[in-house]
């Protein structure tokens, strides 16, 4: 209704689940890390909680599309269950066939463990998510905790992943749970965003919208803030009634008195201000003033991003990769290719949003990977393989982030960017060179000059590189586990920060290694967390790395 009224393509603030809206916050970032390194490292439970509506589905769905192929993941959504409606669900989820006596806990799990034992000789893990887990009844909890007995001698066999509110903490906490409380590998509690990080996700969302220019006043997004007490789902329940009142008064600026009027028709109430680091349903009017309508809400929410993504995998293909033939050069007024010489500082920039809608047909992903790949000096196959496996089955792998620019100079490589036009469709290029004043794109084999203002517009954070890890595993180090990777992590800060990190021959990640990936965190502008995870070691492998990877050119 009012979209075309602001100059958007389409609804920024729907709660209907879409990739292209993702923001990662450091704590989503943070929360992310944990979650991949458990899966990948641990075994046991892992422990998500946070209030209602902060994103733990939407974290758990970066977690799933960052799972190996080898993995197999059952997702119970309903969590209302008995001791055999949940062994059920599970076979179902993973497609076992159910004995026939189907109502027997033993013989359900008979089968699931004969399930797991022949996923585990054929190298694969099996990964169970439990949505909603704070409304486990006790005895199925206590079936969860039984399922983590199925192991071999040197791993567990079934990986679990337990979703909940901050009840859910509470409920581990208690006496009679603590034998499942042990085996807890991993917890990590998911706050609502800051003021800052407030104001940057409504401005993402708006961007990804369509947006060329701010919409909501500086101080109308500090009021949101006071209002959602930071938790996504209540900004966007706000912003977006906020929308429709400045659309129906006919004002194309969202104001403080706007989000005012929007907070009291959401609440059915005045806000008398929302504190972020007490739970929503603290404060008086909160969610529960909403209303019935306010609670379908949330639960529509979350309900549909887990199907959402269960949808989208089941209908998931292996994509045929075809590298593109020798590119044609765009041939239109004001937009030039880079001459061959390479002397590029000479050429003017050429304009980012003619280059894309001249572009078509020529900045899809499987080009985009081809010309990649050729910078690796890496031919890209075009059979069923995903581009990815390839990579790996040469030593590369691929690296998926969100971030600004000046990371992804910090990084140091060429990547992938993706870039949308002015009527919002996607474009995939290259990234081969960066300045302060201008960029080098490479679409289908020619490079372009483009202005890095401009290119930071069309962009919205989304970029792959691949590398070539210099350790064993490839995971995220974490403080308090012990790698032998630790070594090399200690090793290389050492050569770039010129003084040794003490004790260097340790393969734990103790506090005094925290402190130095912090200080080189801050010092290359990327988030400092102290977790050395994939674009940390990313970074620094760029810097102590061998002269055979291409590099990412400074422009000017």
């Amino acid at each position: 209704m009012y979209t075309s009224f602001f100059g958007l393509n389409e609804k920024p603030f729907s709660i209907t689940p879409d990739p292209r809206y993702l923001y990662m916050s450091e704590r989503h970032a943070e929360a992310l890390a944990h979650l991949i390194y458990g899966v990948r490292e641990s075994g046991g439970f892992i422990q998500l909680t946070g209030e209602v509506g902060t994103g733990k589905t939407t974290l758990v769905r970066s977690l799933l599309q960052q799972l190996p192929e080898f993995a197999d993941v059952a997702v119970v959504l309903n969590s209302q269950l008995s001791r055999v409606e949940f062994l059920g669900a599970i076979c179902e989820e993973l497609h076992v066939e159910l004995p026939e006596q189907r109502n027997s806990i033993k013989a359900l799990t008979d089968v699931l463990n004969s399930f797991l034992l022949r996923n585990h000789a054929l190298g694969r893990r099996t990964i169970l998510i439990v949505d909603e887990a704070q409304n486990l009844r006790p005895e199925v909890l206590e079936q969860v905790r039984l399922l983590t007995n199925l192991e071999t001698a040197k791993q567990k066999l079934l990986q679990i992943i337990l979703i909940g509110q901050p009840e859910l903490r509470e409920q581990l906490a208690r006496n009679d749970m603590r034998q499942l409380a042990q085996r807890i590998t991993g917890r990590y509690h998911l706050e609502p965003l800051s003021s800052d990080e407030t104001s940057a996700y409504i401005d993402h969302r708006l961007k990804v919208a369509g947006a060329i220019g701010p919409i909501f006043t500086p101080a109308a997004k500090r009021m949101l803030f006071r209002h959602s007490g930071g938790v996504p789902r209540m900004i966007n329940v706000i912003a977006d009634r906020a929308l429709l009142g400045g659309y129906t008064g006919d004002t194309q600026q969202i104001t403080p008195q706007l989000v005012r009027e929007a907070v009291r028709e959401v609440y059915g109430q005045p806000q008398a201000g929302f504190d972020w680091r007490r739970p929503w349903w603290a404060h008086p009017g909160g969610l529960l003033g909403a209303g019935i309508a306010g609670l379908l809400i949330v639960l529509a929410s979350g309900f549909a991003g887990m199907q959402w993504w269960r949808a989208n995998r089941a209908q998931e293909q292996p994509v045929a990769v075809a590298v593109a033939p020798a590119p044609v050069p765009v041939q239109s007024p004001g937009v030039a290719e880079l001459p061959a010489t390479g002397a590029g500082s000479e050429v003017p920039p050429v304009p980012l949003g003619a280059l894309l809608d001249d572009s078509a047909g020529r900045t899809g992903t499987d080009i985009a990977f081809g010309e990649l790949f050729r910078l690796w000096n890496v031919d890209l196959q075009g059979d069923s393989r995903r581009p990815c496996v390839q990579a790996e089955e040469r030593g590369l792998h691929c690296l998926y982030q969100r971030g600004t620019l000046e990371q992804v100079r910090t990084l140091g490589r060429p990547v992938i960017l993706t870039l949308r036009d002015t009527a919002s469709n996607p474009h995939q290029v290259v990234l081969t060179g960066i300045g302060d004043r201008t960029a080098t794109l490479n679409i289908n084999g020619a490079e372009y000059r483009v202005d890095s203002q401009e290119l930071a517009r069309f962009w919205f954070g989304e970029y792959l590189l691949l590398w070539r890890p210099q350790t064993e595993a490839v995971n995220a180090f974490l403080p308090g586990m012990r790698d032998p990777g630790v070594r090399w992590l200690r090793d290389s800060l050492a050569v770039i920060q010129g003084s040794p990190v003490d004790p260097p021959d340790s393969e734990l990640y103790d506090e005094g290694l925290a402190s130095r990936v912090r200080d080189y965190q801050r010092d290359r502008q990327l988030p400092v967390d102290g977790i050395a995870g994939l674009a940390t070691q990313a970074a620094i492998n760029t810097e102590v790395g061998s002269g055979d990877m291409p590099r990412l050119a400074q422009t000017d």
